[in-house]
């Protein structure tokens, strides 16, 4: 982890994009950033662990952070990939329990912070931000339920295809009439995010090659969006 020298102005870029603070005016976005920190953290950084004490709440910048879960079986599970302007560690600085998971960056990420004393100060100044933070993490939590809903009731093949497709919809860029999902993603981190073995998950997206809907090139997955969703619908 590395302290950033920025200026405010990229505190308040981001603040302005994210989902909770554009509720604020620029002016009050001016007022609050002071009391947030910028950091960079290497590929496979962590940035806290299952179990710390949550006396941080984080917003991605640049890059993306992987929320990971341990088992008792000493393995990691993928619960959700953060992109620029998601927060992560929010439930639990609210709720001043620990960490329930763990946060590592992908690739070089840079994501800035704010104390839980400051967080609740500016709360208190600004309570539209309360009502934005229940709507964020209610998004969340149904999105919690659609994915878990979707791991006990659909087969393998719509699993990760409905998970390409809501990651090219989010950090996607167009790719030659595909989108490309904007980092590098593994076949072992899309199994442990939609709950199958790599061998399944290679034989799925081979097949998806084979079809012309996934295209991969340098770690990077492209899709053909529409005939995903064709597929899902079948």
């Amino acid at each position: 982890m590395k302290k950033t020298a920025e200026t405010g102005s990229v505190i308040s870029e981001t603040l302005s994009k994210s989902e909770i603070f554009s509720s604020l005016t620029e002016a009050e976005i001016r007022k609050i950033s002071p009391l947030f920190e910028n950091l960079t953290f290497r590929n496979n950084e962590t940035i806290f662990s299952e179990g710390d004490p949550s006396d941080r709440f984080y917003i991605v910048v640049e890059g993306n952070v992987k929320i990971l879960k341990h088992t008792l079986m000493g393995k990691d599970i993928i619960l959700e990939i953060m992109s620029p302007g998601d927060i992560f560690g929010g439930v639990a600085v609210l709720d001043k329990k620990p960490y329930p998971a763990s946060a590592q960056a992908m690739e070089s990420t840079t994501a800035m912070r704010i104390s839980r004393q400051n967080l609740l100060k500016i709360m208190e100044e600004y309570p539209i931000l309360k009502l934005e933070i229940v709507r964020y993490f209610s998004d969340k939590l149904r999105d919690a339920h659609e994915m878990l809903k979707n791991i006990a009731t659909e087969r393998v093949e719509k699993r990760i295809a409905s998970l390409l497709l809501k990651l090219s919809e989010k950090v996607g860029v167009d790719d030659d009439g595909y989108r490309k999902i904007d980092f590098p993603l593994t076949r072992q981190e899309i199994a442990e995010m939609v709950g199958t073995t790599v061998e399944t998950c290679i034989r799925t997206i081979s097949k998806f090659q084979k079809k012309g809907m996934v295209k991969s090139s340098d770690g990077r997955i492209s899709i053909k969006a529409a005939s995903m969703q064709r597929f899902l619908e079948e």
